[in-house]
């Protein structure tokens, strides 16, 4: 993400999103006391628009190497 972005998509914390050979989606998001496994077409679909919008939200891989070396240089 941008560093001047102070709000994004992603804040709520991580979450990882699987797909089956079937295919089927299955979502796993962690919080500090736990983690929850999702099965629910509902709830998947609401971590899936999260994820687009993360992915819309985020710096291009050529912002990314830039800043990746402007924080390199600036150790």
């Amino acid at each position: 993400m941008p560093l001047l972005r102070e709000a994004h998509a992603g804040l709520d914390g991580p979450m990882q999103l699987l797909e089956t050979a079937k295919p089927q989606w299955y979502a796993y998001v962690e919080g500090q006391r736990g983690g929850l496994f999702i099965s629910d077409p509902k709830e998947i679909s609401v971590l899936q628009g999260r994820y687009a919008r993360m992915r819309s939200q985020a710096l291009t891989l050529v912002d990314s190497e830039g800043l990746l070396r402007e924080l390199r240089g600036a150790l």
